[in-house]
Protein backbone atom coordinates (compact mmCIF):
# COMPACT_ATOMS: atom_id res chain seq x y z
CA UNK A 1 0.00 0.00 0.00
CA UNK A 2 1.48 3.49 -0.80
CA UNK A 3 2.08 5.70 2.09
CA UNK A 4 -0.21 8.64 2.33
CA UNK A 5 2.10 12.03 2.85
CA UNK A 6 1.32 15.21 4.03
CA UNK A 7 2.71 18.80 3.70
CA UNK A 8 4.58 20.28 6.57
CA UNK A 9 5.53 24.13 6.27
CA UNK A 10 9.11 24.87 5.41
CA UNK A 11 9.78 21.20 4.09
CA UNK A 12 9.74 20.40 0.59
CA UNK A 13 9.25 16.59 0.69
CA UNK A 14 5.96 15.32 0.93
CA UNK A 15 6.04 13.83 4.81
CA UNK A 16 5.03 10.13 5.50
CA UNK A 17 1.80 10.53 7.75
CA UNK A 18 3.52 7.52 9.62
CA UNK A 19 6.16 8.56 11.45
CA UNK A 20 8.85 6.19 13.34
CA UNK A 21 8.78 6.95 17.15
CA UNK A 22 12.19 6.51 18.66
CA UNK A 23 12.04 7.08 22.35
CA UNK A 24 12.27 3.54 23.10
CA UNK A 25 15.24 3.15 20.82
CA UNK A 26 17.01 5.26 23.18
CA UNK A 27 16.96 2.97 25.65
CA UNK A 28 16.25 4.70 29.32
CA UNK A 29 12.72 4.77 30.40
CA UNK A 30 11.86 1.38 28.43
CA UNK A 31 13.84 -1.00 29.67
CA UNK A 32 17.16 -0.99 27.56
CA UNK A 33 17.39 -1.13 23.99
CA UNK A 34 20.00 -3.40 20.88
CA UNK A 35 21.97 -0.62 18.79
CA UNK A 36 21.58 -3.27 15.94
CA UNK A 37 18.12 -4.33 15.94
CA UNK A 38 17.44 -0.41 16.54
CA UNK A 39 19.42 0.18 13.29
CA UNK A 40 17.41 -1.89 11.68
CA UNK A 41 14.17 -1.17 12.91
CA UNK A 42 14.79 2.30 11.16
CA UNK A 43 15.98 0.94 8.09
CA UNK A 44 12.97 -1.48 7.94
CA UNK A 45 10.84 1.93 8.47
CA UNK A 46 12.72 3.62 5.43
CA UNK A 47 11.62 0.50 3.61
CA UNK A 48 8.11 0.81 3.97
CA UNK A 49 7.49 4.47 2.66
CA UNK A 50 8.44 6.11 6.04
CA UNK A 51 10.64 8.87 5.83
CA UNK A 52 9.59 10.99 9.23
CA UNK A 53 11.95 10.22 12.02
CA UNK A 54 11.35 11.38 15.25
CA UNK A 55 13.32 11.51 18.34
CA UNK A 56 14.91 13.83 21.23
CA UNK A 57 18.05 14.13 22.97
CA UNK A 58 16.38 13.03 26.09
CA UNK A 59 15.77 9.70 24.28
CA UNK A 60 18.61 8.04 25.75
CA UNK A 61 20.64 11.44 27.17
CA UNK A 62 21.90 11.53 23.36
CA UNK A 63 21.92 7.98 22.17
CA UNK A 64 18.77 7.27 20.33
CA UNK A 65 19.91 10.64 18.02
CA UNK A 66 23.32 8.66 17.35
CA UNK A 67 21.59 5.47 16.60
CA UNK A 68 19.20 7.56 13.97
CA UNK A 69 22.46 9.22 12.64
CA UNK A 70 24.12 5.95 12.01
CA UNK A 71 20.91 4.17 10.47
CA UNK A 72 20.61 6.74 7.75
CA UNK A 73 24.42 7.10 7.18
CA UNK A 74 23.72 7.53 2.64
CA UNK A 75 20.26 7.45 3.08
CA UNK A 76 19.90 10.84 4.80
CA UNK A 77 18.66 13.10 2.46
CA UNK A 78 15.97 10.45 2.19
CA UNK A 79 14.68 11.29 5.56
CA UNK A 80 12.61 13.67 7.36
CA UNK A 81 14.74 14.01 10.34
CA UNK A 82 12.51 15.69 13.70
CA UNK A 83 14.38 15.92 16.61
CA UNK A 84 13.75 18.45 19.59
CA UNK A 85 15.55 20.80 22.11
CA UNK A 86 14.89 22.41 25.91
CA UNK A 87 15.56 19.73 28.01
CA UNK A 88 18.62 19.44 30.26
CA UNK A 89 19.63 16.57 32.43
CA UNK A 90 21.97 17.33 35.42
CA UNK A 91 22.41 14.21 37.22
CA UNK A 92 20.65 12.12 34.66
CA UNK A 93 17.48 14.10 35.78
CA UNK A 94 15.59 15.15 33.25
CA UNK A 95 13.92 19.04 33.29
CA UNK A 96 12.86 22.12 31.18
CA UNK A 97 15.41 24.93 29.78
CA UNK A 98 14.06 26.49 26.91
CA UNK A 99 16.72 29.42 27.07
CA UNK A 100 18.99 30.74 24.21
CA UNK A 101 21.85 29.62 25.51
CA UNK A 102 20.47 26.25 25.92
CA UNK A 103 19.60 26.33 22.03
CA UNK A 104 22.82 27.14 20.35
CA UNK A 105 24.91 24.43 22.64
CA UNK A 106 21.83 21.57 21.75
CA UNK A 107 21.69 22.27 18.46
CA UNK A 108 25.41 21.76 17.69
CA UNK A 109 25.05 18.62 20.13
CA UNK A 110 22.27 17.59 17.83
CA UNK A 111 23.76 17.86 14.30
CA UNK A 112 26.83 16.12 15.45
CA UNK A 113 25.00 12.98 16.98
CA UNK A 114 22.63 13.14 13.86
CA UNK A 115 25.59 13.26 11.25
CA UNK A 116 23.95 16.30 9.55
CA UNK A 117 24.65 19.30 8.36
CA UNK A 118 20.57 20.51 9.17
CA UNK A 119 17.56 19.18 11.33
CA UNK A 120 14.19 19.17 9.36
CA UNK A 121 11.96 19.68 12.42
CA UNK A 122 13.21 21.14 15.14
CA UNK A 123 10.83 21.17 18.40
CA UNK A 124 10.86 22.65 21.47
CA UNK A 125 10.31 19.61 23.51
CA UNK A 126 8.38 21.09 26.84
CA UNK A 127 7.45 24.60 27.09
CA UNK A 128 9.27 26.09 29.93
CA UNK A 129 7.29 28.22 32.75
CA UNK A 130 10.97 29.93 33.52
CA UNK A 131 11.21 31.38 29.97
CA UNK A 132 9.83 33.94 28.12
CA UNK A 133 8.10 32.67 24.40
CA UNK A 134 9.71 35.84 22.66
CA UNK A 135 13.63 34.14 23.83
CA UNK A 136 13.13 30.62 22.71
CA UNK A 137 11.41 31.74 19.59
CA UNK A 138 13.36 34.23 18.58
CA UNK A 139 16.71 31.92 18.64
CA UNK A 140 14.77 28.92 16.60
CA UNK A 141 13.98 31.33 14.23
CA UNK A 142 17.49 32.84 14.23
CA UNK A 143 18.54 28.73 13.51
CA UNK A 144 15.70 28.58 10.76
CA UNK A 145 17.36 31.75 8.90
CA UNK A 146 21.07 30.07 9.08
CA UNK A 147 19.67 27.03 7.65
CA UNK A 148 20.64 24.84 10.48
CA UNK A 149 16.34 24.11 10.64
CA UNK A 150 14.33 23.88 8.23
CA UNK A 151 10.67 24.14 9.77
CA UNK A 152 10.10 25.04 13.55
CA UNK A 153 7.68 23.11 16.02
CA UNK A 154 6.40 22.36 19.58
CA UNK A 155 6.02 19.88 22.00
CA UNK A 156 3.27 19.93 24.94
CA UNK A 157 2.07 23.31 24.25
CA UNK A 158 -1.26 24.68 24.39
CA UNK A 159 -2.84 26.67 22.46
CA UNK A 160 -2.44 30.09 23.97
CA UNK A 161 1.25 29.38 24.34
CA UNK A 162 1.48 28.82 20.44
CA UNK A 163 -0.19 31.87 19.90
CA UNK A 164 2.19 33.68 22.18
CA UNK A 165 5.58 32.12 20.41
CA UNK A 166 3.95 32.23 17.02
CA UNK A 167 4.17 36.17 17.18
CA UNK A 168 8.07 35.95 16.96
CA UNK A 169 8.29 32.74 14.70
CA UNK A 170 6.36 30.47 12.09
CA UNK A 171 5.30 27.40 13.85
CA UNK A 172 4.65 24.70 11.24
CA UNK A 173 3.80 21.73 14.07
CA UNK A 174 2.46 20.82 17.11
CA UNK A 175 3.28 17.42 18.61
CA UNK A 176 1.07 16.18 21.62
CA UNK A 177 -0.24 12.78 23.15
CA UNK A 178 -3.03 11.16 21.29
CA UNK A 179 -4.41 8.40 20.42
CA UNK A 180 -8.06 6.36 21.14
CA UNK A 181 -7.52 6.36 24.73
CA UNK A 182 -5.68 9.89 25.16
CA UNK A 183 -7.76 12.47 23.77
CA UNK A 184 -7.42 15.59 25.15
CA UNK A 185 -6.25 17.76 22.56
CA UNK A 186 -9.73 17.34 20.71
CA UNK A 187 -10.66 20.10 23.32
CA UNK A 188 -8.18 22.85 22.28
CA UNK A 189 -4.97 21.77 20.25
CA UNK A 190 -6.45 19.71 17.46
CA UNK A 191 -9.29 22.36 17.03
CA UNK A 192 -5.91 24.76 17.60
CA UNK A 193 -4.03 22.98 14.44
CA UNK A 194 -7.24 23.30 12.05
CA UNK A 195 -7.13 26.94 12.29
CA UNK A 196 -4.05 28.20 12.03
CA UNK A 197 -2.41 25.27 9.47
CA UNK A 198 -0.50 23.19 11.75
CA UNK A 199 0.62 20.07 11.44
CA UNK A 200 -0.08 17.21 14.38
CA UNK A 201 1.99 15.08 15.25
CA UNK A 202 0.44 12.21 17.60
CA UNK A 203 3.14 10.79 19.85
CA UNK A 204 2.39 7.66 21.68
CA UNK A 205 -0.55 6.49 18.91
CA UNK A 206 -0.46 2.71 20.30
CA UNK A 207 -0.47 4.22 24.08
CA UNK A 208 2.59 2.62 24.72
CA UNK A 209 1.58 -0.44 23.28
CA UNK A 210 -1.75 -1.27 24.38
CA UNK A 211 -3.60 -0.76 21.31
CA UNK A 212 -0.84 -3.14 19.40
CA UNK A 213 -3.20 -5.95 20.75
CA UNK A 214 -0.36 -7.59 21.92
CA UNK A 215 -0.43 -6.69 25.54
CA UNK A 216 -2.18 -9.26 28.38
CA UNK A 217 -2.66 -8.56 31.73
CA UNK A 218 0.65 -10.90 32.70
CA UNK A 219 2.93 -8.69 30.55
CA UNK A 220 6.21 -8.04 32.22
CA UNK A 221 7.98 -4.81 32.15
CA UNK A 222 11.99 -4.71 33.04
CA UNK A 223 14.47 -2.39 34.28
CA UNK A 224 13.56 1.46 34.24
CA UNK A 225 9.92 0.75 31.65
CA UNK A 226 8.25 3.75 32.37
CA UNK A 227 4.99 1.31 32.07
CA UNK A 228 6.01 0.14 35.24
CA UNK A 229 4.64 3.58 36.84
CA UNK A 230 2.08 4.71 34.29
CA UNK A 231 -1.49 4.33 35.78
CA UNK A 232 -2.63 2.65 32.36
CA UNK A 233 -0.74 -0.19 32.90
CA UNK A 234 -1.58 -0.77 37.24
CA UNK A 235 -4.93 -2.24 38.36
CA UNK A 236 -7.43 -2.49 38.20
CA UNK A 237 -7.28 -0.04 35.07
CA UNK A 238 -5.07 -2.48 33.37
CA UNK A 239 -7.89 -4.98 32.65
CA UNK A 240 -10.34 -1.94 31.93
CA UNK A 241 -7.83 -1.06 29.29
CA UNK A 242 -7.20 -4.58 28.03
CA UNK A 243 -10.69 -4.98 27.55
CA UNK A 244 -11.73 -2.18 25.55
CA UNK A 245 -8.59 -3.31 23.19
CA UNK A 246 -10.22 -6.64 22.89
CA UNK A 247 -13.89 -4.87 22.07
CA UNK A 248 -12.06 -2.40 19.42
CA UNK A 249 -10.19 -5.69 17.90
CA UNK A 250 -13.29 -7.38 17.22
CA UNK A 251 -14.70 -4.33 15.71
CA UNK A 252 -12.15 -3.80 13.62
CA UNK A 253 -12.35 -7.46 12.10
CA UNK A 254 -15.77 -7.80 11.97
CA UNK A 255 -16.20 -3.87 10.30
CA UNK A 256 -13.37 -3.44 7.91
CA UNK A 257 -11.45 -7.34 8.26
CA UNK A 258 -8.85 -4.98 10.27
CA UNK A 259 -6.91 -5.50 13.75
CA UNK A 260 -7.36 -2.99 16.40
CA UNK A 261 -3.48 -1.86 15.95
CA UNK A 262 -4.74 -0.41 12.01
CA UNK A 263 -7.78 0.50 13.43
CA UNK A 264 -6.13 2.80 16.00
CA UNK A 265 -3.52 4.38 13.75
CA UNK A 266 -6.46 4.91 10.94
CA UNK A 267 -8.22 6.74 13.94
CA UNK A 268 -5.48 9.26 14.19
CA UNK A 269 -4.79 9.58 10.28
CA UNK A 270 -8.90 10.68 9.56
CA UNK A 271 -8.96 13.51 12.78
CA UNK A 272 -7.15 16.18 10.55
CA UNK A 273 -3.96 17.67 9.67
CA UNK A 274 -2.17 14.44 11.82
CA UNK A 275 1.06 12.27 11.55
CA UNK A 276 0.85 8.86 13.82
CA UNK A 277 3.96 8.60 15.25
CA UNK A 278 4.72 4.85 15.73
CA UNK A 279 7.54 3.64 18.43
CA UNK A 280 9.02 0.86 17.59
CA UNK A 281 12.62 -0.59 18.21
CA UNK A 282 12.61 -3.85 16.43
CA UNK A 283 11.76 -4.37 12.74
CA UNK A 284 8.92 -7.07 13.65
CA UNK A 285 7.22 -4.15 15.61
CA UNK A 286 6.80 -2.27 12.23
CA UNK A 287 4.52 -4.91 10.74
CA UNK A 288 1.12 -4.16 10.22
CA UNK A 289 1.74 -0.07 8.84
CA UNK A 290 0.11 -0.99 5.18
CA UNK A 291 -3.41 -2.46 7.23
CA UNK A 292 -3.68 1.53 8.51
CA UNK A 293 -3.40 2.68 4.92
CA UNK A 294 -5.91 3.64 2.28
CA UNK A 295 -9.11 3.38 3.58
CA UNK A 296 -11.19 5.49 6.20
CA UNK A 297 -13.88 5.55 8.92
CA UNK A 298 -17.29 6.25 8.29
CA UNK A 299 -19.39 8.32 11.06
CA UNK A 300 -21.30 5.30 12.30
CA UNK A 301 -17.46 3.44 12.91
CA UNK A 302 -16.74 6.31 15.00
CA UNK A 303 -20.16 6.72 16.95
CA UNK A 304 -19.45 2.94 17.41
CA UNK A 305 -15.85 3.51 18.50
CA UNK A 306 -16.99 6.25 21.14
CA UNK A 307 -19.52 3.92 22.65
CA UNK A 308 -17.22 0.81 23.43
CA UNK A 309 -14.60 3.29 25.12
CA UNK A 310 -17.09 4.85 27.43
CA UNK A 311 -18.66 0.75 28.41
CA UNK A 312 -14.91 -0.29 29.58
CA UNK A 313 -13.04 2.40 30.31
CA UNK A 314 -14.96 3.73 33.60
CA UNK A 315 -11.82 5.39 35.30
CA UNK A 316 -9.60 7.14 31.96
CA UNK A 317 -6.67 8.50 33.02
CA UNK A 318 -4.06 11.23 30.92
CA UNK A 319 -0.57 10.91 30.13
CA UNK A 320 0.22 13.49 32.50
CA UNK A 321 2.37 11.45 34.31
CA UNK A 322 5.23 11.75 31.68
CA UNK A 323 6.04 15.45 32.11
CA UNK A 324 9.42 16.31 32.69
CA UNK A 325 9.43 19.14 35.89
CA UNK A 326 10.95 22.50 35.27
CA UNK A 327 14.31 24.39 36.90
CA UNK A 328 14.33 25.52 40.71
CA UNK A 329 13.61 29.58 41.09
CA UNK A 330 17.30 30.93 41.02
CA UNK A 331 16.91 33.59 43.83
CA UNK A 332 16.52 36.56 40.54
CA UNK A 333 13.15 34.75 39.91
CA UNK A 334 11.79 33.98 43.41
Amino acid sequence: MRMETIRIEGIAAPVSRIGLGTWAIGGSMWGGSDDASSVATIRQAMDSGINLIDTAPAYGFGHSEEIVGKALLGIRDQAVIATKVALEWPGGKVRRNATAARIRVEIEDSLRRLRTDRIDLYQVHWPDPLVRHEETALELEKLRRQGKILAIGVSNYAPAEMEKFRRFAPLATVQSPYNLFERGIEQNVLPHARTTGATVLAYGALCRGLLSGRMHADTAFGGDDLRKFDPKFQQPRLRHYLAAVQALDRFARERHGKTVLALAVRWILDQGPTIALWGARRPEQLQGIDAALGWKLRATDLEQIDALLAQHITDPVGPEFMAPPARPLTLEQQ
